[in-house]
């Protein structure tokens, strides 16, 4: 069964901004385990669930929870403080990425922040804050070994707050 009208646009997902850009959604002709429509994209990230239901949920039916209540799915872990709510979100309504162990999710000034992919020293360059924490937990050798499309890499958010940047890093 496919919607075309549901192929132009996916949901919006505010802490999780451009799920294409970091390759968590692609698209694909795939049905959805969920609702059962093949709507032009699909979800690869990690799925926490009973069943076996990688790569064959649709992003809609993550925003709307309903792949979270038939599942029992979870996308992701949030890490830090944040209001239940907003950790119910990220975590049954926002889709995950996929990284080289226990992915977390970031938070700062009280909320989850926005994933925005991964990142290595190159492009930590252009974030000061988010680089300078890691140069001081990691170590300046480690920290410039850190390589966006290999490993280690690191995992950048932005803050919903006060826009800073915040990341950190694991390999296998």
């Amino acid at each position: 069964m496919s919607d075309p009208a549901t192929t132009a646009e996916l949901p919006s997902f505010p802490y999780h901004p451009d799920p294409l850009a970091t390759g968590s959604v692609v698209a694909a002709d795939t049905e959805c385990l969920c609702c059962g429509l093949r709507r032009g994209y699909v979800y690869v990230g990690p799925v926490y669930a009973v069943a076996d239901v990688r790569a064959e949920l649709c992003p809609w039916c993550i925003a709307d929870g309903s792949a979270a209540e038939r599942f029992g799915a979870q996308f992701t872990e949030v890490t830090g403080e944040a209001p239940k709510s907003v950790v119910r979100t990220v975590e049954r309504c926002t889709p995950g990425f996929s990284g080289w162990q226990q992915e977390r999710w970031l938070t700062h000034c009280g909320d989850a922040a926005e994933y925005l992919g991964r990142a290595g020293a190159k492009e930590l360059a252009d974030h000061p804050e988010a680089a300078q924490s890691l140069r001081e937990t990691l170590g300046e050798t480690f920290f410039a070994s850190l390589d966006a499309d290999g490993q280690p890499t690191a995992y950048l958010f932005r803050c919903r707050s006060c826009a800073q940047h915040v990341a950190y890093a694991d390999f296998t």
